[in-house]
């Protein structure tokens, strides 16, 4: 298997040239392409008639993002940010501030946060609150990973793709820790 192959066996291992560590297949292109486009027309029939602000979270969501929007058939305008973090100490508790600069005006408009997954929900229940104190009219989740498991604030997704349980997971946009695999057209865990 190579990391360029469309399609693999659920119990195919693969080896990328860019690491020595083996990955096992969790869910294949095909799965994740048919479910892209179950959403997709979920997103449009909820929105029809409406033009739909996609705000995807780099870098997770980039591919999810790119194939979400040509299953979407409404008017969509697409755009992205990336948080940035910062840890700071205030007395005994330490403060994780997320700052995320977002120029496109969302005054009165529909927009749909686009996460390629979701795992504490801190930073996505942020944006999402952001959004709304600009003023837009509705936002929106969707995200092609849902790890509720890991969940630290009561956040729900409106629109998911698969549940997930693995502790690590890289493909299909996501990163390895060295920020490699984003390339591969599946998702995978660690063998």
């Amino acid at each position: 298997m190579t990391a360029s192959s469309d399609r693999a066996s659920p119990n195919t291992s693969a080896t990328t040239a860019s690491s020595a560590r083996a990955l096992r297949q969790v869910i294949s292109a095909d799965q994740i392409l048919k479910r892209v486009r179950e959403l997709g027309r979920q997103i449009s029939d909820d929105y029809r008639g409406q033009t739909v602000v996609a705000l995807g979270i780099l870098e997770n969501s980039f591919v999810f993002m790119a194939d979400l929007v040509r299953a979407v058939d409404v008017p969509i305008v697409c755009t992205f940010i990336k948080p940035r973090y910062k840890q700071m100490s205030h007395g005994e508790a330490p403060l994780l501030e997320i700052f995320f600069s977002h120029e496109l005006d969302i005054q009165g408009k529909h927009v749909l946060l686009v996460e390629g997954l979701v795992h504490s929900g801190v930073t996505t229940e942020f944006l999402m609150s952001d959004l709304k104190a600009r003023g837009a009219a509705s936002v929106k989740l969707v995200t092609l990973l849902d790890r509720q498991s890991a969940r630290r604030v009561p956040l729900q997704p409106d629109y998911f793709g698969f549940l997930v349980d693995e502790a690590f997971l890289c493909g299909y946009g996501l990163g390895s820790p060295e920020q490699t695999e984003r390339n591969l057209p599946y998702l995978a865990a660690a063998a």
